[in-house]
């Protein structure tokens, strides 16, 4: 096995989650190794560099809030900044704080084995191994890719791409025949630029997807002053709303199936002119009531109605389930893209794609030829990431084992039978229904305050016991229960991946969630065993 590298911390992962992570603990004196995959920083938005890549939180909001001067110092250019000036300010981030030096690229960890005799992690990677008192996984929620086993796609004889592993270099696709596979959120935003250069694109549709307009554009010089002198005030007015994101609309408590039509109809109309998410807290709710859920859906069905020019397209892309239960989509141009003479919907609900040919696809009982084929086909979201590890903890239990039945955390940071594991964003916690910069920033600090609490009192362990586990596995579907989100098939179940359990991955609501991590602090870490 050759020599082993001893540090106190391996970080896995280099995205926004990992470098925050080797920052903090640097600074409270630990000796800390990042393992990173990738040639670069950046986690999700190093891999998904795919045409139209861009984040739907206001790029004002989606940035550290840990350091004033850095705050100050980054100008952004957008409301919503696209791949690679967020590639660049994680990039800036590493450069300003030094970070790269502590970071292992194109390493790949292969196994994490718990070794009770020491309490420590080996973790091996396809180059060196390293051991460590405790192992931080900042894998990121949506990182591993998923891509479904069609059947003949190693015969296409043309160029394949999934838009989570887009390649570095500039991809042309002006006059191809391409074909896009998915509606999620990649294809919404990939789609409109996409048709900007192919000669004809074909989009197959399991499932239409709800989306809204983002209403992007050149941010204002003056805007981004204001907030910078305000961010402190913003930060925090963020941490208290359930989303940990602010908008220009307040929050209310108004119901969608007791407004009247004028009411009704004049707020859904300038929320969809402001565009973003500020859409969806137009009605309180518009998230537990079926009734308000519908009246707000209908009025997106009536949208696309108004863009596309076609009926039979227009009907195809309208949704007919729940809106809000799946990650909403935020898009520039999407629908308007269907009325484009060279652009074509084709609705695979039924018999889904049936074989990838030499030549194209097989789907809705025709053939069709193209000359690169596009997967929009979305992640193994949550635990994917964590689960390629071949993590192995007490006992020889296995984290595949241990979540057989859905994933078992307490928190989203600790899990029963794996010591001095700590999980950044993971499964049990707000992560993908939140800002998560500003969810990072908090599970970062809360590790980080852990680990000097345990070194001040000379403890070496620590252990999500299984009944908080338990109980907090409990906490989160009941607090989902009391919602609409179980009732898609979504990737916040897990839905999308054959085979995997169906159990709501995220928490609802940060607020509460940060103050229950700061009362188990405070209380000496209830609900994990210290040694």
């Amino acid at each position: 096995m050759g020599s082993i590298e001893e540090c106190d911390v391996v970080v896995v992962g280099a995205g926004f989650g990992g470098l925050y992570s080797l920052y903090l603990l640097r600074q409270e004196g630990f000796d800390v190794r990042g393992l990173e995959r990738g040639t670069g920083v950046g986690g999700t938005w190093y891999w998904n560099r795919y045409p139209g890549a861009r984040c739907d939180v206001e790029s004002l909001q989606y940035s550290y809030s840990f350091d004033p001067e850095l705050q100050q110092e980054w100008e952004w250019t957008e409301r919503y900044a696209g791949q690679p000036e967020i590639l660049r300010y994680a990039e800036h981030v590493s450069d300003r704080f030094d970070l790269e030096s502590l970071i292992a690229f194109k390493t790949n960890v292969e196994a994490a084995d718990y070794d009770e005799s020491t309490s420590t992690w080996t973790v091996s990677t396809n180059r060196d191994t390293y051991r460590a008192r405790f192992l931080v996984a900042a894998t990121g929620c949506l990182s591993t890719t998923n891509l479904p086993e069609f059947e003949g796609l190693a015969n296409f004889e043309g160029d394949v791409y999934h838009t989570g592993r887009w390649p570095h270099k500039t991809v042309d696709f002006t006059g191809q025949r391409v074909a896009v596979v998915g509606t999620g959120s990649s294809a919404v935003q990939a789609i409109p630029v996409l048709a900007e250069q192919a000669s004809e694109l074909t989009v197959f549709q399991r499932t239409p997807n709800y989306s809204v307009p983002a209403r992007n554009e050149p941010l204002d010089p003056v805007v981004q002053a204001e907030t910078k002198e305000s961010y402190d005030e913003l930060r925090q007015a963020a941490r208290v709303e359930r989303s940990g994101i602010i908008s220009i609309f307040p929050p209310n408590e108004d119901s969608a199936k007791q407004a009247d039509n004028t009411e009704f109809n004049n707020r859904m109309d300038e929320r969809w002119e402001h565009g973003g998410f500020g859409f969806y807290r137009a009605y309180a709710d518009i998230g537990i009531d079926p009734t308000s859920n519908e009246r707000i859906a209908e009025y997106v069905r009536g949208q696309i109605t108004q863009v596309v020019d076609d009926p039979e397209t227009a009907r195809l892309l309208a949704p007919t389930n729940t809106i809000a239960c799946k990650r909403p989509c935020l898009d520039t141009h999407y629908y308007e893209t269907f009325n484009s003479q060279h652009v074509h919907l084709v609705d695979i609900s039924e018999g889904g794609i049936e074989e990838i040919t030499r030549t194209g696809l097989k789907a809705a009982g025709q053939d069709f030829e193209f000359d690169a084929l596009v997967f929009a086909t979305g992640f193994d979201a949550m635990t994917g990431a964590l689960l390629n590890m071949n993590i192995t903890g007490k006992d020889g239990c296995t984290l595949g084992d241990a979540w057989s039945a859905g994933p078992r955390t307490y928190l989203g940071l600790g899990v029963p039978e794996f010591p001095n594991l700590f999980t950044v964003t993971g499964p049990g916690s707000p992560s993908v229904l939140t800002n998560m910069i500003m969810a990072i920033e908090q599970h970062v600090e809360w590790i980080r305050d852990c680990l000097v609490a345990m070194r001040r009192q000379d403890l070496t362990t620590i252990e999500a016991t299984a009944t908080a586990a338990d109980s907090w596995v409990d906490h989160v579907n009941s607090i989902a229960d009391q919602t609409l989100y179980p009732t898609c098939n979504s990737w916040y179940l897990g839905a999308n991946i054959p085979g995997k359990t169906r159990v709501f991955m995220p928490l609802i609501g940060y607020p509460p969630y940060a103050e229950k991590c700061k009362q188990v602090a405070e209380n000496n870490y209830e609900g994990f065993r210290l040694g």
